[in-house]
Parts: structure tokens; C-alpha cells; sequence
């Protein structure tokens, strides 16, 4: 099996894909998703934070309902019983884990459907040469910091594809497989990574992504499958989804903007 090429290689590392300008060894295609544009001059892919919105925020609202519950219930306790100075103590211990405990998990499973853009989209400029990256910052494990959006533009020279798989175990004694590839930014003339971002974290659309987005770069959007772009706002989301419309809106700074979607 061959080792990797870059320094560190990426979590989950399977192989290494062809570099940005190296013939390709796979068929150019995407799949459960098109382009949000496609032209001579930039290419936009869509690369949504979360494949489900919307369902985390319902399971917020209900710890937090049950973490209040438990409080109320237990202040009702202290009142119509008689406690001794030992079960005082454990019960007031136990109180502040639970809702320290609860506190968390209702703000992480909150934040985490709320926080993220409506997208995160990526764009090739294949006149400049250059990735556009749209990206968001966040700490799992502490919800109550700043998590916040991130944009970013490579040359197209300093790419380099990885494929990735790694597998956990659910609570239930299952596992969950998942698959994607990771692009990783290269010190020129190295194979140091600096910065990495994922293309796409779907089993379906791994080294076949890669390969689209190579086409692309190399040879234009002839003999691409799909070869017409799927246009879409990302901010106009359903109305019923409520982590949705609490979202940030996707907004490229200004400047960027104009940068990614134009010639040089």
C-alpha cells in the first residue's frame, strides 16, 4: 500500500489523489448535487454544513425543557420536604450536574443547527487559477465561545487531494462509516500542508468530486456530467425550517466576491 505524500496526511487517510494539473484516474462526475453555477470563468459547488437542518434545534428545545423540568421539580422538593443536611448536600450536587450537563447539550445541539451558514460554498476560478473557500470555524466541544465564518482563496497550484474513511461506534454497539476527500493547501514547492478543507464528506462523490473539479480546471466544462449548472440561492430556504432561517446568510466579503466570479 502506498504511503502518503503529505506532511501530516489527513485524518482517515486512504490515498492520494492525482495532483491539480495531472491526468485524471477517474470519471468526472458528481453525484446527488450539481454546480450552483458553471461557466468559463468560475464554477461554484455547494457543500452544505449539515446534511439535516432542522432536527438538532428540536432536540435542543426538548433538553432544555427537561433540564428546567428537573430543576423546578426538585426546588418543589426542597419545599414540602424534610432533608437532612447530607441529602441536601447530594441533592444539590446532583442538581448542578444535571443542569450543567443539560445546559450543555441544549446550547451544543442549538448552536450546532443554528450557527453554521445556510452553505458553505467552494469556487474554482479557472481564468485566475484560484479556489474560493467558504468556510466556518467552530469548538465542539465548548459552545459557549465565538464560532465564526472564514473565507479564503488558494492557488489552484497548491491544491492537493486526499480520499479519507473513518469509522465510530454509535451508543448502541453499531458503526458508522463515513467517507469523503479533504484538499489540503501545500507550502509551494512542498509537501507541508498549512490550511485544509474539505470538498465533500458524501460517500457518493469522493475521488469522482476531485476528478469534476480537475476537468474543470484543465479542460473547461466540456464532456462534464453534469455540464449545465443547477442554479440556486442558498439564502432562500424553506420557511418551516427554523435553523434555516436562524442561520447566517451566506455573504462573501465584497471585494472577494467580485475577485471569484470574474477574469483577471
Amino acid at each position: 500500500m502506498a504511503a502518503p505524500k503529505l506532511n501530516p496526511p489527513c485524518k482517515g487517510w486512504q490515498q492520494d489523489l492525482p495532483g491539480p494539473n495531472e491526468p485524471l484516474t477517474e470519471a468526472p462526475m458528481l453525484l446527488w448535487f450539481a454546480p450552483t453555477h458553471l461557466d468559463a470563468t468560475y464554477m461554484e459547488l455547494p457543500r452544505n454544513a449539515l446534511n439535516v437542518r432542522g432536527v438538532m434545534i428540536g432536540a435542543a428545545g426538548l433538553m432544555g425543557i427537561t433540564t428546567v423540568a428537573y430543576i423546578a421539580l426538585n426546588l418543589w422538593g426542597f419545599a414540602i420536604s424534610t432533608y437532612t443536611a447530607r441529602d441536601l448536600f447530594v441533592a444539590v450536587i446532583l442538581g448542578i450536574c444535571v443542569t450543567a450537563i443539560g445546559g450543555w447539550i441544549t446550547c451544543f445541539t442549538y448552536r450546532a443547527d443554528v450557527a453554521p451558514p445556510r452553505d458553505l460554498p467552494v469556487r474554482f476560478n479557472r481564468l485566475r487559477r484560484k479556489a474560493y473557500v467558504y468556510g466556518f470555524h467552530s469548538v465542539w466541544w465548548n459552545p459557549f465561545t465565538r464560532w465564526y465564518v472564514t473565507t479564503a482563496s488558494y492557488d489552484w497550484d497548491d491544491l492537493r487531494a486526499e480520499k479519507w474513511k473513518v469509522r465510530a461506534a454509535t451508543a448502541n454497539g453499531g458503526l458508522i462509516i463515513k467517507e469523503g476527500v479533504s484538499i489540503a493547501v501545500v507550502r509551494p514547492g512542498t509537501n507541508d500542508v498549512i490550511e485544509r478543507f474539505d470538498l465533500s464528506t458524501r460517500a457518493a462523490n469522493t475521488s469522482n468530486a476531485w476528478a469534476y473539479v480537475c476537468h474543470y480546471m484543465q479542460h473547461g466544462k466540456q464532456g462534464l456530467d453534469p455540464s449545465e449548472a443547477e442554479p440556486y440561492d442558498a439564502n432562500d430556504v424553506p420557511p418551516y425550517n427554523i435553523a434555516l432561517r436562524l442561520a447566517p446568510k451566506v455573504e462573501w466579503p465584497a471585494e472577494m466576491d467580485a475577485e471569484s466570479r470574474s477574469a483577471p
